[in-house]
C-alpha cells in the first residue's frame, strides 16, 4: 500500500486591502503603549525615530522620556549646548544622531521660525533623515500616505509575499501601495496611514522575527507565502555580519589631588566631543602598559594598579579594555591640548561613552568590577 504523500499548498497571493484591514484591526488591539505614540508633535515624533535607528525600543524609552523633560521643542533644542546635548544622548552610541538632531534643530529655528516641516521632501532634506524615517515621521506626525521600508518591515513584507531576501528597492512601492490603500479606508477620519505603518514596524519586530518568527500568533498567517515554513526563515533573512576586529586597549586613571585627568575626543572621530581617560591602543606582553605610559605622558610610571578590564563593542571592533590606576603626585606629566583636571563631581557632569563611564562607575563604587592582577 502507497503512502499518501501530503504537499504544502502554497497560500493565494495576498490580496492587499484584505491585509490592510487585517493588519489595523490587529495592531488596534495588539499595539504596545509607547510614549511616542502618545502625542503628534512632530518634533516628539523625530525625535523617538532617530533614538530609534539602530537602539532596541525599550533602551529607547527612557532617553526619550528624559529629552521631552528637558527639550521640549525646537526652540529648546536649537538653544541647547553641545555638552548638554551630548550628556543626555550619553551610553545611547552612534553620537551622530544627535549631533544631526542638535544641527537640524538650528536650521528650522533660523530657517523656519521653530516650524517643523510638513512636507516629505523637507523633512527628507534635514541632517540625518532618510527615506524611511521621513516616511515614518510624515506618516505618524501627520497622517501622510508615505511608505516605510526598515529591516523589519522589509523582512515581513519579503516573507508575507514570497519575495525571499529581496532587495528594499523592489519592496518601497509595495510598501507605498499598503499605505495608500489604508489612506483609502474608511472612515477617512481615522489615523489610518499611521496605524498602517507603525503596525508594520510592530509586527515585524515582536512577531516576525529573523530568527524564531512566531507564525501561530500573526494575523498574516493565512496570507503568508512563509508561514511555517522554516527554509523560509533561516539565513535569508539573517544579517551578514563582517569578521569582528579585536583590540586590546589600556587606559589610566591619572589622580593628582584628588583630581583626575580626562581628555576631549576630536569632533570628526568615533565618539566625537565625548571625553575619556587617556588611553592607547597596545600589543601583547607585560612590557605594553609601561610603553602605554611613556608615550602617553612622557613619563616612565613605576607601578600602576590594576583597576578593571571589561570587554566591549564598537561597530566592528571588538574590545579588551584594562584600567590602570596611576598616581602622580608633583610629577610633572605630557598633558594634551584637550585634557583637563577633573573632581570627581565634575566628571559626572561630563558625556563620557559607556566603557569611560564604567570607570567612573568603578570609581565611586556604583557598579561591580573586575580587578586586574597588580
Amino acid at each position: 500500500m502507497q503512502r499518501e504523500t501530503r504537499i504544502r499548498r502554497r497560500p493565494k497571493p495576498p490580496d492587499v486591502r484584505g491585509l490592510v484591514r487585517t493588519i489595523l484591526k490587529w495592531f488596534r488591539r495588539n499595539a504596545r503603549d509607547l510614549p511616542w505614540r502618545r502625542t503628534r508633535d512632530p518634533y516628539a515624533v523625530w525625535v523617538s525615530e532617530i533614538m530609534l535607528q539602530q537602539t532596541q525600543v525599550k533602551t529607547a524609552i527612557p532617553y526619550w522620556e528624559r529629552w521631552m523633560r528637558e527639550l521640549p521643542n525646537l526652540q529648546s533644542l536649537a538653544r541647547a549646548r553641545r555638552p548638554k546635548i551630548l550628556k543626555l544622548w550619553e551610553a545611547l552610541g552612534y553620537y551622530t544622531r544627535a549631533r544631526n538632531l542638535h544641527e537640524a534643530a538650528k536650521l528650522l529655528v533660523r530657517e523656519r521660525s521653530g516650524r517643523f516641516p510638513t512636507a516629505f521632501d523637507d523633512v527628507l532634506a534635514l541632517p540625518g533623515v532618510g527615506r524611511y524615517t521621513a516616511g515614518a515621521i510624515c506618516s505618524i506626525a501627520y497622517n501622510q500616505p508615505t511608505p516605510v521600508l526598515d529591516g523589519n518591515v522589509t523582512r515581513l513584507l519579503s516573507r508575507v509575499f514570497g519575495t525571499g531576501s529581496a532587495l528594499a528597492s523592489a519592496l518601497w512601492p509595495l510598501a507605498e501601495q499598503l499605505v495608500r490603500t489604508a489612506a483609502d479606508e474608511p472612515p477617512r477620519g481615522r489615523r489610518n496611514c499611521a496605524d498602517l505603518n507603525q503596525a508594520l514596524m510592530e509586527l515585524g519586530a515582536v512577531t516576525c522575527t529573523p530568527r524564531h518568527p512566531r507564525c501561530p500568533e500573526c494575523p498574516f498567517k493565512r496570507h503568508c507565502a512563509a508561514s511555517g515554513d522554516p527554509a523560509q526563515h533561516s539565513a535569508a533573512f539573517q544579517e551578514k555580519r563582517p569578521k569582528p576586529t579585536r583590540k586590546h586597549v589600556v587606559a589610566f586613571v591619572v589622580e593628582r589631588n584628588g583630581r583626575f585627568l580626562v581628555q576631549q575626543r576630536p569632533a570628526k572621530v568615533v565618539n566625537g566631543q565625548l571625553w575619556e581617560f587617556p588611553n592607547a591602543e597596545v600589543g601583547a606582553g607585560p612590557a605594553a602598559c609601561q610603553r602605554a605610559i611613556r608615550g602617553l605622558f612622557g613619563w616612565r610610571g613605576r607601578k600602576v594598579e590594576g583597576l578593571l578590564s571589561m570587554k566591549h563593542s564598537i561597530t566592528r571592533y571588538r574590545i579588551t579594555l584594562d584600567v590602570y590606576r596611576l598616581t602622580v603626585g608633583q610629577h610633572p606629566i605630557r598633558l594634551g591640548t584637550r585634557a583637563r583636571w577633573c573632581s570627581q563631581r565634575q566628571l559626572r557632569r561630563l558625556a563620557f561613552s559607556s566603557a569611560h563611564r564604567r570607570i567612573i562607575d568603578c570609581l565611586q563604587g556604583d557598579a561591580e568590577s573586575h580587578p586586574l592582577a597588580t
